[in-house]
């Protein structure tokens, strides 16, 4: 990975949304909504306080994640699309 994040913000990476819905009907790409779950690629080391003490992020590497659906700046890490975004973006982790 050449990326990794400044302060608070993480790198995700979006988890595939299902092709069927509960009743077995197929959803086609162009009605697929972009989904809001993911799994944390790399964190930075989090934010500072105005003291300068450090405040250490509450997700890490590896966990999976809820966050909103406009959340996040889109960017292209080695011909893969990820998204950029500040911690307080996350709603949650699933556990």
């Amino acid at each position: 990975m050449a990326l990794k994040p400044l302060h608070d913000r993480v790198l995700v990476r979006r988890t595939e949304s299902d092709e069927k819905t509960a009743g077995g009907l197929i959803i086609p790409e162009s009605a697929k909504e972009k989904p809001a779950e993911g799994e944390v690629i790399a964190c930075g080391d989090g934010a500072r306080k105005d003291s300068g003490e450090l405040i250490e992020m509450a997700v890490k590497e590896g966990d999976k994640i809820l966050f909103g659906k406009w959340s996040g700046t889109e960017v292209t890490v080695d011909g893969e699309e990820l998204l950029m975004m500040k911690e307080s973006d996350i709603l949650g982790i699933i556990a």
